[in-house]
C-alpha cells in the first residue's frame, strides 16, 4: 500500500523530501510530478523497482529509460554528448524535453534500450522533481506514467491512487499537473533531431 505525501509544488517541504529519498534508497519505486505529467521513478541499479516500473507500465526491453537530473553536469557520468548536444541542453533546461543520448558503462544494461545502448535526459521544470534529485545525489531513474492505450502521463494524483496505490511504495501529490508530452530530441551519434514533438518548443531546430 502507497504511502501518499501532499507536497507544495512552488515550496516543497524539505522534511517530506528527505522522506521521499529515503523510500527511493530503500529499493521504493513512486510517483512524483514533473512538467509533463507524473512519472514513476526509482534509484538506478535497483532490479525490483525497474521491474516494478515495467510491469506498471508494461514495457519491452526497447522502451529508453530516462534519468532525471538536477543540471547538465550530472548526466555527465551516464550521457555522452556533443558540444552541439551540450549547448542545446543546457539552452533548453529546466523544461519539457527529453534527449536521448548514447550510454555510458555507467548506465545499467537493463535500464537501455535493448539494441541501440541509448538512455534519456530530463531536467524539468519541477520544483519537486528537482529538489528529490538533489537530495538523492544521483540521477532518478524515470518514465512518465502513460498507462498502457493512453496517450498521455496521468495528471491527477487521486486518480492515480485508485489505480496504483497496491503497486507502489510513495504517491506525491502536488495537485492536477501538465499531461502533456515532453518533446523528445535524439543526440545520439553525430545528429541532433526532433524525434516527437511535445510541449517542449525548440525553434533552433526546425
Amino acid at each position: 500500500m502507497a504511502q501518499f505525501f501532499e507536497i507544495h509544488p512552488e515550496n516543497p517541504q524539505s522534511r517530506l523530501i528527505y522522506q521521499v529519498v529515503e523510500i527511493i534508497r530503500k529499493g521504493g519505486v513512486i510517483v512524483y510530478p514533473t512538467d509533463s505529467g507524473y512519472a514513476l521513478g526509482c534509484r538506478i541499479g535497483e532490479k525490483q523497482a525497474l521491474d516494478s516500473v515495467r510491469r506498471i507500465r508494461q514495457l519491452d526491453d526497447k522502451h529508453n529509460f530516462s534519468l532525471v537530473c538536477k543540471n547538465l553536469a550530472q548526466s555527465s557520468s551516464f550521457a555522452k554528448l556533443s558540444n552541439d548536444a551540450h549547448r542545446l541542453i543546457k539552452t533548453l533546461t529546466p523544461g519539457p524535453f527529453t534527449f536521448i543520448a548514447d550510454a555510458t558503462k555507467e548506465v545499467p544494461r537493463r535500464m537501455m534500450h535493448a539494441k541501440r545502448k541509448t538512455i534519456g535526459i530530463r531536467i524539468p521544470d519541477n520544483k519537486i522533481a528537482l529538489a528529490i534529485v538533489e537530495e538523492l545525489g544521483e540521477p532518478l531513474l524515470s518514465a512518465s506514467l502513460i498507462m498502457p492505450d493512453e496517450e498521455y502521463a496521468m495528471s491527477d494524483p487521486y486518480e492515480i491512487r485508485e489505480k496504483l496505490e497496491n503497486e507502489l511504495d510513495l504517491i506525491i501529490d502536488a495537485g492536477v499537473v501538465n499531461g502533456e508530452n515532453s518533446t523528445i530530441i535524439s543526440c545520439a551519434g553525430d545528429q541532433v533531431e526532433i524525434i516527437r514533438q511535445g510541449i517542449g518548443e525548440a525553434p533552433m531546430l526546425d
